[in-house]
């Protein structure tokens, strides 16, 4: 029998996240509440806690899905350089 992993909402992530910060139990007790081991809880705190300076810092979505954009337009003009070297490094004999 294969067992699947259990996925979380990003709402019941932020939730616990929120409560670890507030630090009114402990990552244990927490850990007991929810059903969840402890060192997730740990990692969802740290990523909150991370992405609380994206928020202030005026990074939005949009600006990172242009990022992103201009990343795979990189990425595909460096694979067509790619194949002219090949068939240029071909065609002159090497």
């Amino acid at each position: 029998m294969r067992k699947t992993r259990k996925r979380y909402s990003a709402e019941f992530k932020a939730k616990v996240a929120l409560e670890a910060i507030r630090g009114d139990l402990t990552l244990a007790e927490l850990a007991a509440k929810h059903g969840i081991h402890h060192t997730m809880i740990a990692a969802w705190k740290r990523q909150a806690v991370e992405g609380m300076a994206g928020t202030f810092s005026g990074a939005s979505d949009a600006a990172r899905a242009a990022s992103e954009a201009e990343v795979e337009k990189l990425h595909a003009k460096i694979g067509q350089l790619v194949v002219e070297r090949d068939f240029l490094a071909r065609a002159s004999g090497r």
